[in-house]
This record gives structure tokens, C-alpha cells and sequence, in this order.
């Protein structure tokens, strides 16, 4: 499902300002912008895990998203509570710098390898991409030619930060939306390198003109690993008040790393 066919086209030269073309036609797509100004978003959604392609757990979930504008907020330009359960009885709360996982025994801070995960994969999603590092100093747009993905003929484009981070993302050459993504990076821990990839579907819009993907799936080095199937998401919807503070009366206990 995740093996992408390269077609070579005959005389094909990239253009020099074609990747950013490329992903200037899916900021349009996406809706503009009332994509880059949108502010909240609301998913009802159910999200499988999985190991070495074996699922391994289930859950409901109700996320609510909030995009930041301040730019003096050092870390993410979001912030996220991801509610789980069907009792909705326990849930992660993402700020934009620190997490916690959050239960009726209290607010742990999330272990750092956990947190490192999430802020890894938001700095590196197209969406956020898009959203918040689309003119961010330095960051270079290279087209890198035509392919067929799966049954889709597509344009790919490597988006390279100031640091030398380089996501590669596949741009459906039709709709003009990202169809998958892919990048690398190295485990501090086991020196291992590592293969993520991401592959967004069945993109609809979501209210205010946004358009947003219904399903993601992600794997790392060929294992799948997680799956969200939303049956609701809404842009610019109403969040409840106070989600993004830890539960009054909340015991903060000690991180586990």
C-alpha cells in the first residue's frame, strides 16, 4: 500500500520555482486562506495502534485543537486535548512545549521520549507545515519529478528547513492535496536511523472551506503503527472551556521515564 512507483517522463527538467508552485497550488487546495487562519478544530474519531502491523489497541476519542498565533510562545503553535474512552474518563493533554497523560489518579508529565515522539511528528506534518512553517526563514522547496503513488499520479516535493530537515511530501496531481509524506530521523537512543511515513485519505471539507483528511495512517521503518478514522471533524468550532488546563484539583505526579 505504502510502495510508491516512480515514472521518469521523457525530457523532464524540473522547473526552479516548481516546488514551490507545488505547494503554493496545495495551500489553495486546502483552502487558502482560511486554511492558514483557522484557529480551532474538533475531531470525533476512533484510532487503532498497532505492532509490527498487528493491532495491538483501540479507542474513542474527541480531540480538540487550538492553533496559536503568538509568536512568543517558544515550542509548538498548538495545543491539543486528546480525550479517550467511552467514558471519556482519561486523556493527554499537549501543550506547547510539555504533555501530560491524564487520569483520575492525576496529570503525569509525559516521558521525554513520548513527548520528543509528538513534537517530532506536529514539526514534520505537512498540515502543520503548511500551516505555520510555510514562510518560515530558510526553508527551500524542491520539486522532485513525477510519480505514480499507489493509482495516483502525483508531484513530490522536498521541503528542507534551515536545519537541514528534509520531509518529503507527495502532492496529488489532480486535487492538488498532500496524499502522503515521508521523513527520516535518528534515535538518540539506539543510534538507529529511523523511516516515518504518513499517508492522509479521503479529505473532505470540514466547514469554513477547509479541507482536512478523514483518514491517517502512519508507519515507521514498513510497520504500520497508527490509524485514525474520523467520522467528524469541524474547523473553527467552539472548544469547551478551560480543556487545555490540567483538572482542578488535579495531583501532579512525578514523570516516569
Amino acid at each position: 500500500m505504502l510502495l510508491a512507483v516512480a515514472v521518469v517522463l521523457p525530457g523532464q527538467t524540473p522547473q526552479p520555482d516548481k516546488g514551490k508552485q507545488v505547494v503554493d497550488a496545495a495551500v489553495q487546495a486546502l483552502g487558502g486562506e482560511r486554511f492558514l487562519n483557522m484557529h480551532t478544530r474538533r475531531t470525533t474519531a476512533r484510532i487503532y495502534s498497532f505492532f509490527h502491523d498487528q493491532m495491538s489497541g483501540y479507542d474513542v476519542t474527541n480531540i480538540y485543537t487550538q492553533y496559536l498565533d503568538d509568536k512568543s510562545i517558544k515550542g509548538l503553535q498548538v495545543r491539543e486535548r486528546e480525550v479517550l474512552g467511552k467514558k471519556q474518563d482519561y486523556s493527554y493533554l499537549f501543550l506547547a512545549d510539555q504533555g501530560f497523560d491524564i487520569t483520575f489518579r492525576g496529570a503525569r508529565p509525559l516521558p521525554d521520549e513520548r513527548w520528543a515522539f509528538y513534537n517530532r511528528t506536529t514539526r514534520n506534518d505537512i498540515l502543520y507545515l503548511l500551516r505555520y512553517r510555510y514562510n518560515e526563514a530558510g526553508m527551500q522547496y524542491d520539486y522532485v519529478g513525477d510519480q505514480v503513488f499507489i493509482t495516483q499520479h502525483v508531484d513530490v516535493v522536498d521541503i528542507t528547513d534551515a536545519a537541514g530537515n528534509t520531509v518529503r511530501v507527495y502532492f496529488d496531481f489532480n486535487t492538488k492535496l498532500p496524499v502522503r509524506q515521508s521523513f527520516k530521523w535518528l534515535d538518540e537512543e539506539t543510534r538507529d536511523h529511523m523511516d516515518e511515513n504518513t499517508v492522509f485519505d479521503k479529505w473532505r471539507d470540514a466547514g469554513d472551506g477547509v479541507m482536512w483528511p478523514y483518514t491517517i495512517e502512519r508507519e515507521r521503518n514498513g510497520y504500520k503503527f497508527y490509524q485514525i478514522f474520523a467520522s467528524k471533524v469541524e474547523i473553527n468550532a467552539e472548544l469547551p472551556a478551560n480543556i487545555f488546563d490540567l483538572p482542578k484539583g488535579a495531583q501532579l505526579l512525578k514523570k516516569v521515564n
